[in-house]
């Protein structure tokens, strides 16, 4: 249950088309109206929902591209303000002063510290649009995204639920970060239970999908057993993207390995469990290196090598259906899909500001918005797993949340510059951290241990992650391994197979840092040093 559910907007506006501008709707009671479009609301437990209407027109607009809702309050000049991100961060999560244009998906926090006033409001997990708020001085407006791909959506007569809104208020003495705990679990009450600590290697991080085969792949998994001691709870060993006919980071077809090296991908799935660890492998689902079919393409920008899927197609959802089911057939017990929001919109997360594509393009299907879209590819893959552990990597995670086990929070970390690790992964752990196990179990990426990355800061990362509860994947190049780092990691693994540090870990100076130095972990408080002598050092973007 919402911890209130907000009251009734004062005022709403909608957008036919994008250079258009907005209208205001006019209220009628608890709806508002324009000409072609009502808004209408529904006061329940879980919170206030979102419905709307856009039937089409003899003589007037032909889609719908999004409704905005506005609140009207007031903030202090004083307010700092948090929201999340379209699908993973990319070192961008930060508490800032009022800023009325900064995009807030899904969610927003402000907190002062001079008052210690507290609030929040976000909308339940899995709407059917994409949702993200703006924040300022005199109240917070919503922005429903409704349409496909670039143009407006044509909902015909259906009647949208669009989504449910949810609003906390901070108690007295309650941390920030107790506060975004509390909304997260008011936006979502179904995350998928997770039976074990979710721990295990992947080689990506040293091996990059070049030059590696079975025989690496074994030789990581006995790595990990080794290190995980004789714990009673198995980890994980991932074969990550290069096992494919179709390249490094490949799209489809998933129906063999690489010929010559990935021959016999059951008997490697077999020869995983025979060595004591859990199989697991990386996939793409929503692309093709290989194009059968033009028609099953999606129209819009594309990447200059995979062909992206319609995903309105029922049979491409089909062919991905099949696909991760094929996987886990071959005896995998996670599967990791990837690249599914750039494959859906041609653009990483930074780029898709409020825009999420290049505009004047739709998908086959028009009558489904965006997120009704990403809903159903989630759905397909969900319903090929089967009862297989799911990490969601380039998924939107506001969307996946009770369809995924597991979320990688953060943009890739890495095992040849420590200041990526240091800007993606601590950034995501503290910001996100909120979501883990209120939406799914974070996953911040894996720890590299590598001989281009110093292990001090390294160890630093291993032991926050580890500490957390999270999921704790390590990228070990053999070449690296030492007496002391085994030790570490040792030790690190067992905790985080233990489940974390009881009592689990909190951000302390996370409202004036974007890369939290000071932990609580358990009843401790810790201090970590992810600062090289040389500073920060610029990373081409």
């Amino acid at each position: 249950m919402a911890d209130r559910t907000p009251a009734l907007p004062d005022a709403a506006y909608v957008v036919h088309e994008d250079r258009e501008g907005g209208e205001r709707a006019r209220r009628r009671g608890e709806r508002f109206a324009t000409a072609g479009v009502e808004i209408s609301f529904r006061a329940e437990p879980e919170g206030l929902t979102v419905v709307v209407a856009a039937p089409p027109r003899p003589h007037g607009h032909d889609g719908l591209s999004r409704v905005v809702l506005r609140w009207r309050h007031r903030l202090p000049s004083s307010t700092l303000v948090l929201g999340d991100a379209w699908e993973r961060s990319y070192g961008d999560l930060q508490w800032r002063h009022l800023q009325p244009d900064r995009v807030l998906p899904w969610s927003w926090l402000a907190y002062d510290e001079a008052s210690g006033h507290a609030t929040g409001m976000g909308v339940r997990v899995r709407p059917r649009a994409f949702c993200a708020w703006t924040v300022d001085e005199r109240g917070c407006s919503l922005w429903l995204d409704l349409r496909n791909g670039g143009a407006p959506v044509r909902l015909g007569e259906r009647v949208l639920d669009a989504a449910t809104v949810v609003a906390v208020d901070g108690q007295p003495g309650e941390s920030p970060y107790a506060l975004q705990r509390r909304l997260t679990a008011a936006m979502c009450s179904d995350p998928l239970p997770v039976r074990e600590p979710v721990v295990g290697a992947n080689n990506w991080y040293y091996a990059y999908g070049v030059g590696f085969g079975p025989e690496q792949v074994l030789a990581d998994t006995e790595t990990i057993v080794e290190l995980a001691d004789g714990h009673p709870v198995k980890p994980f060993s991932v074969i990550d993207a290069g096992w494919s006919p179709g390249g490094t980071c490949p799209g489809g077809p998933w129906t063999a390995g690489l010929p010559g090296t990935f021959d016999d991908m059951p008997g490697l799935a077999a020869a995983i469990a025979a060595r004591g660890a859990r199989p697991g492998i990386w996939m793409r689902p929503a692309a093709l290196s290989f194009v059968d079919d033009p028609r099953r393409l999606r129209p819009g920008p594309r990447p200059a090598k995979e062909q992206p899927l319609d995903i309105s197609l029922a049979e491409n959802l089909q062919t991905i259906r099949d696909d991760v089911a094929r996987l886990v057939g071959w005896g995998f017990e996670l599967v990791k899909h990837d690249f599914s929001t750039f494959d859906a919109f041609g653009r990483w997360g930074p780029a898709m500001g409020v825009a999420m594509t290049e505009p004047g393009w739709h998908f086959a299907d028009r009558s489904r918005t965006n997120a009704e879209l990403l809903l159903g590819l989630y759905e397909a893959i969900r319903d090929g797993a089967g009862d297989a552990v799911l990490i969601g990597c380039n998924t939107v995670g506001h969307l996946a949340a009770g369809l995924v086990e597991v979320q990688r929070t953060g943009d890739d970390t890495s095992g040849r510059d420590w200041e990526r690790t240091r800007r993606m992964g601590v950034n995501t752990l503290a910001f996100r951290l909120a979501q883990h196990r209120t939406f799914f179990v974070v996953d911040p990426d894996c720890v590299p241990c590598t001989l281009q990355t110093p292990w001090e800061r390294n160890r630093q990362f291993l032991d926050l992650v580890a500490r957390s509860g999270t999921a704790l994947f390590v990228s070990v190049d053999p070449a690296a391994r030492s007496p002391r780092v085994d030790a570490d990691l040792r030790a690190a693994l067992r905790l985080a197979l233990d489940g974390g540090e009881p009592g689990g870990v909190e951000p302390l100076d996370w409202l004036h840092a974007t890369t939290p130095a000071r932990w609580r972990t358990g009843t401790t408080e810790r201090e970590y040093d992810w600062i090289e002598p040389s500073g920060a050092w610029l990373l081409a973007p």
